[in-house]
Order: structure tokens, then C-alpha cells, then sequence
């Protein structure tokens, strides 16, 4: 097996099945099995995916388990050479699997690789290039600076908004929605951190992967749509909190041990301010509809 393509589901059934049937589409030479880990949807995910693609081998949970620890499920079974996150709503190019699986074997000290990711409105999701979360990134990025200084390298070490979408190079992290990963890759660095729930890992699996020496690569050559989903704009407490407390996770994990105490209780009160913010916006916000018609229920994929 070349390829096992990693899905998980939680009460986005629809945007699972439009996923499906882009990968099931898919023109390539190579041969790919895809597993889907269901985290306890009650919106009839399980029952429509066993229907409509009996060829899914699917995982259905009695809870939900989180993002990471539901991909490692998936890992543990799977059978291919590669190992490809994929988000539930994302749609991939006919060309995605030829060309990302192509760009894995002709590039054997590269550990992980990701693609072109576009949003609805057919804007970049600045999430597929990434640099590391260091306490300068994040302070660049989480305040502003970076976008009144989009060309400037200093202030855009997160984003790398100041390098061309449309080249290739090597990069820090890639993105949980769209990250293929080479078997002894995963198998030398382990699977993916479940502290994390359902933020961080991604960035935590790349910082892993460079650790051990292995090359990241953006590789632009081909192109997914992420619909980056969610039925509103305005956002559980629970998705706001978990993607604050991986920042905390991530920075006392790998950074925290690199600086001065008095560093590390600012960058934690940094994020503690951010939270808040974060909480204010939210309340304040209208509930909007994404482009993508979406299941009613359904706020956010990753979960």
C-alpha cells in the first residue's frame, strides 16, 4: 500500500462525503486505503459512510477521543508507505495523491509534506506554511505585527507571509489539515502528542520530525480547498479555550526549559491575555454562515 489517507469525522457528515468523493476521484497510479475515525457523531456520519463507501474502513468511537488521538488510532492500522492527515472538510485536486506521493519518493530525507491550501473565497490558508510558535513568532504574529509588516522576514517568522505561496521550500510546520508523512518518519518520532486535543499537534508532530532530522517541504505543485468549517463564525467556549491551552502546552514543552523564568511567566500571561480577548470577541460576535452549506450542527472539524 502506498498511501492510508486519515480522516476524522465529529458530526460533519456532509463534508466528510464530499471529501470522500474527491479522494475516491482521484487520478493516480498509486494504490491507497482510507480509514475514517468517527469521534461519536450523532448526525448519522457512521451509518452514511458505511453506505454510500463500504471501501472506508471505519473506526467509530464510543466518545469523542480528539483529534490526535483519533488519527493514532487510524495510524495503528494503517497500511501504507505514507501516511496522510486529511481534514473532513477539505477537497482535494484530482492530481493531489500523484503528485504528493511522487514528490515523497523522489525526496527520500523529507519526513513530511504539504501542499497548496486555499480557502473558499480562493485565498491562501497561511496555515499550510508555517515557521515554529517561538516566543518572538508568536508575539509578532498573535498582536498584529506581522501584518503591518508583511514583506518583512523579522516579523513574519510564523506565516512566512513573505515568501511566494507559488514556490517550494523547506519549512518549520505544515498544517493537520493536508500533512503527508513518510512510515519511518512516523515510526522513528511516534504519532501525535494526545495532550494536545484538538489544536498544537501539528505544529508538536513537525517539531518532532525536524528534531530527528528529517526535512518538512512545502511543495505547491497541487492544490486542496480547505472550507475551514464551522456553521458560524461565533465559536464554542471549549474550541477557544483548547486552542489556547495548546499554546501553553507547546511553549512549556519545547521552550520553556530555553528561558529565563520571568520570560516564561510573561509568554504565559501573554496567552492568558489572549484567551480573554479571545472570549470578548467571541460573545460579541454574529453568527454567520460559512460559504459551504454544513451540517446545523456542526462547529468545528477538528474536534
Amino acid at each position: 500500500m502506498d498511501l492510508s489517507i486519515l480522516i476524522v469525522n465529529y458530526n460533519t457528515r456532509q463534508l466528510t462525503m464530499d471529501c470522500l468523493q474527491s479522494v475516491f476521484a482521484s487520478n493516480t497510479r498509486y494504490s491507497f486505503e482510507v480509514i475514517v475515525i468517527d469521534n461519536h457523531s450523532i448526525d448519522s456520519s457512521v451509518e452514511s459512510i458505511s453506505v454510500e463507501y463500504p471501501q472506508v474502513t471505519l473506526i467509530a468511537n464510543n466518545d469523542n477521543t480528539g483529534f490526535a488521538k483519533a488519527n493514532n488510532q487510524g495510524m495503528e492500522i494503517a497500511k501504507g508507505r505514507h501516511i496522510l492527515l486529511l481534514n473532513s472538510d477539505t477537497i482535494i485536486s484530482e492530481d493531489t495523491l500523484e503528485t504528493m506521493i511522487l514528490f515523497m519518493d523522489e525526496n527520500h530525507t523529507v519526513g513530511a509534506s504539504g501542499c497548496k491550501i486555499i480557502l473558499p473565497d480562493g485565498t491562501l490558508d497561511k496555515a499550510c506554511k508555517r515557521g515554529f510558535p517561538t516566543p518572538s513568532a508568536s508575539f509578532y504574529y498573535a498582536f498584529g505585527i506581522s501584518r503591518l509588516f508583511p514583506d518583512r522576514p523579522k516579523f513574519n517568522q510564523y506565516q512566512l507571509g513573505h515568501l511566494d505561496p507559488d514556490e517550494e521550500y523547506p519549512v518549520d510546520c505544515l498544517v493537520g489539515a493536508f500533512m503527508m508523512v513518510r512510515r519511518e518518519t512516523m515510526e522513528q518520532v511516534g504519532g501525535l502528542d494526545e495532550t494536545f486535543f484538538m489544536y498544537g499537534e501539528d505544529i508538536d508532530w513537525c517539531y518532532r520530525i525536524k528534531q530527528a532530522g528529517w526535512g518538512i517541504h512545502y511543495y505547491p505543485r497541487t492544490s486542496i480547498v480547505h472550507y475551514k468549517g464551522g456553521s458560524a463564525r461565533r465559536r464554542p467556549t471549549r474550541i477557544i479555550y483548547e486552542f489556547h491551552r495548546a499554546m501553553a502546552v507547546f511553549h512549556h514543552k519545547h521552550y520553556k526549559d530555553q528561558y529565563f523564568w520571568g520570560t516564561n511567566g510573561v509568554i504565559y500571561m501573554g496567552i492568558g491575555l489572549k484567551f480573554t480577548m479571545a472570549l470578548l470577541k467571541n460573545k460579541l460576535t454574529r453568527s454567520k454562515p460559512v460559504s459551504k452549506p454544513a451540517d446545523n450542527n456542526q462547529v468545528e472539524v477538528k474536534l
